[in-house]
């Protein structure tokens, strides 16, 4: 009887350490488990004298060109001494393992590993090192272009927007919502002055799940698997609303975000125009991971896409909107 295909295979970790073991010349023995699962799959390697990360993109999430891009990144940062986990060649130069699955064809990484910890409440000395950090990204990748997704209008609001319609009936409370704001974001992100505004490569994703911090405060930034090309303020956008939504306390929430961007603007400084237009921004990244989930519906069964959750997700985006004074 031939194999039933899937949508995604979680592959044995014993099995896939005996293929790195050899790939990279791994001590022996060398231990491997699933650290994470979620768009991609994260495993731990531990060979008894360091520990390493394999990351395993999902079956057709990424082409070979977007990671290889991505790998050049990390290599830039890595040499300009930018705290990451970088990616690690193999015993041939490679940097990339190509892995049949169950699926079809999926791509690995080796990276290093971040040291410290996941922290989900930062202190406020580790929020002005966070910013520093964040900083120090921008100024490498000010003006550099990757061969990757760009982040602007169609891709934050407009490709979201569309995926989102064939999952919510048109004349739900979350279809009005999402229509209404949409079409108001769009026309306030019509107005930037593009002359105060950085580009170059974005990260998306910088929070507490995505930097190890250690106990002397050093913060080292990892998955960078949405990187791109747009405002570098999304970044700011993006670690401002996820504070937002972890620190309930407001007065709390605003003395870590101000020390977050003091740190930042040791090393950079973020104009009048940026800042303008993070609360417009933070918006529009909620909207896009709302279209990146439903994405990834069909392949990953995703039970965040339904009508209770989306509840509690208008009721944040609200909470910020009136916090700022948008979309009224």
């Amino acid at each position: 009887m031939n194999p039933f295909p899937v949508y995604d295979s979680r592959l044995s970790a014993s099995h896939l350490g005996t293929f790195l073991q050899s790939r990279y010349s791994l001590n022996a023995p060398l231990q491997c488990r699933i650290l994470k699962t979620g768009i991609n799959h994260s495993y731990l390697l531990n060979d008894g004298d360091k520990k390493l990360v394999f990351r395993l993109y999902s079956y057709n999430w990424r082409t070979k060109t977007e990671i290889e891009e991505e790998i050049r990144l990390l290599k830039l940062l890595n040499e300009n001494s930018v705290p990451i986990s970088y990616p690690i060649a193999d015993a041939t130069g490679s940097f990339i393992q190509e892995i049949m699955a169950p699926e079809g064809l999926r791509f690995g990484v080796l990276f290093s590993f971040a040291e410290g910890e996941k922290i989900r409440s930062f202190t406020d000395d580790m929020h002005f090192n966070i910013g520093i950090a964040m900083a120090r990204f921008h100024q490498v990748t000010h003006n550099l272009a990757l061969e990757r997704v760009t982040y602007n209008v169609e891709t934050l609001l407009i490709s979201p927007l569309q995926r989102a319609q064939t999952f919510f009936a048109a004349g739900s409370e979350t279809m009005t919502f999402l229509k209404t704001s949409t079409h108001q974001l769009v026309e306030k992100l019509k107005e930037i002055n593009m002359k105060e505004v950085r580009t170059g490569t974005v990260h998306l994703d910088i929070w507490f799940d995505n930097m190890h911090v250690t106990p002397n405060g050093e913060v080292t930034f990892f998955d960078f698997d949405f990187c791109g090309n747009g405002w570098q303020t999304l970044d700011l956008a993006y670690f401002n609303v996820q504070l937002f939504n972890t620190e309930f306390d407001a007065d709390e929430y605003q003395r870590k975000l101000q020390r977050f961007l003091e740190g930042y603007e040791t090393i950079v400084k973020i104009s009048d125009e940026e800042k303008r237009l993070i609360p417009y921004l933070a918006v529009s990244l909620w909207f896009f991971y709302l279209g990146v989930q439903c994405k990834r519906f069909d392949d990953w069964g995703n039970l965040f896409i339904s009508e209770d959750y989306f509840k509690r997700f208008i009721g944040l985006i609200q909470k910020w909107c009136t916090k700022h004074e948008l979309l009224a």
